[in-house]
């Protein structure tokens, strides 16, 4: 008989480790970076901030900043084989898969790649913080038929991305919205996507490897790509005078309705609020309140309903799908915020290593006897 062990499923509720980057109230719908809260950061830091945060534990000062956005805005050209495979990835296929692929090939051709030190990481680090944006800028315009643009120095890595994908300068509103979604999604503690990172890491395995491992886990359907299934609902809705019947009938048949519920909040996400607000900003930019419109009135169905609460991925569907991202690279946006978090908790790990290796509660059969094969059925 197998030795019993306490199991809980998915790992709910199991301390999987300490951590002084990021902390969740679930109960009271709080999330805290580094001890601020993000309602003390969204509106009043860049993204370059936040990422000096995450990874050395309190916000840069000036001159900090200074260096620390030239070191990034310096490192975000992508290597030029890795920039041709790029675009030669199919047109068509998953957005997810090719970030993926194209952060695999970047570990071929960093100058670093088995270099573990803490010096060699932080440079690797910066590099992928900043070649991300260009990934994603060019997978999108080559899936359009248009030829990728070079980064520009110049800008803030929130207006860069912008200008990548457009080739116009971005207005403040536009980059404020995109900055406060970087900023609402850069953490949020051992999810999953950031223990695969950190279970990779603990292996002493590189830099590289533990952020592509976070890709692959972020690609799922319960954890990153939630966004875009959201902003496919609504697109599916079409119309606020829709909305209530399309939940109801969805409630009636036990589907999921994505952008709803979260493992950790008992109450409405710490992000949605902010998130909210920005979206709101760029549909009155717009002139176009149909997607919030939706938004609010699926939000107030399901909470009339079900008592369900929204989580990060309802209001950025819309915010994003305002600032002209294409629903299907809603996730490697996800992705492009989440790397600083992902980096940061690998650092950690690394600080203070121990192989992450849990039990398994077996549930096979035992004692067997060993069936020759032509006696077997």
């Amino acid at each position: 008989m197998a030795e019993e062990k306490v199991m809980l499923r998915g790992l709910e509720d199991v301390i999987a480790g300490d951590s002084q980057i990021c902390y969740i109230d679930g109960k009271r719908g709080r999330l805290v970076y580094r001890g601020y809260d993000i309602g003390e950061l969204v509106f009043k830091t860049h993204y370059e901030e936040i990422v000096y945060l995450l990874w050395f534990g309190s916000l840069p000062n000036r001159v900090q900043l200074s260096e620390w956005e030239k070191k990034l805005s310096t490192a975000r050209d992508l290597p030029a084989p890795v920039l041709d495979a790029i675009l030669r990835f199919p047109k068509e296929g998953p957005p997810m898969a090719a970030l993926r692929s194209a952060v695999s090939l970047l570990g071929l051709y960093d100058p670093d790649a088995e270099n573990n030190s803490l010096e060699a990481n932080l440079r690797k680090g910066i590099r992928l913080v900043s070649q991300f944006p260009a990934i994603i800028a060019c997978l999108i315009r080559a899936r359009e038929g248009k030829p990728f643009l070079t980064p520009r120095k110049d800008l803030s890595h929130s207006a860069n991305f912008l200008y990548m994908l457009s080739g116009q300068l971005p207005d403040e509103t536009s980059i404020k919205a995109l900055e406060s979604y970087l900023i609402l999604l850069a953490d949020h503690e051992f999810n999953a996507s950031t223990f695969t990172a950190r279970t990779t890491a603990a292996t002493l395995s590189d830099l590289h490897s533990a952020i592509v491992a976070a890709i692959g886990a972020l690609k799922g359907d319960l954890h990153g790509s939630a966004n875009q299934r959201a902003m496919e609902t609504f697109l599916e809705i079409g119309s606020v005078e829709k909305a209530e019947g399309y939940i109801k009938e969805k409630l009636a048949q036990k589907k999921k309705i994505m952008g709803f519920g979260h493992r950790v909040y008992k109450t409405e996400d710490a992000r949605a609020p902010y998130l909210r607000q920005m979206a709101i900003k760029m549909s009155e930019m717009k002139r176009e309140d149909k997607w919030v419109t939706i938004a609010e009135k699926v939000k107030e169905v399901a909470h009339r309903e079900k008592g369900l609460y929204v989580n990060v991925d309802f209001y950025s569907a819309p915010l994003l799908y305002y600032l002209g991202l294409p629903v299907a690279f809603f996730t490697p946006l996800f992705a492009m915020s989440r790397i600083s978090g992902w980096i940061a908790h690998v650092l950690e790990q690394y600080a203070n290593n121990r192989l992450i290796r849990p039990l398994s509660n077996y549930t096979g059969p035992m004692d067997l006897a060993y069936i020759p094969i032509d006696q077997r059925k």
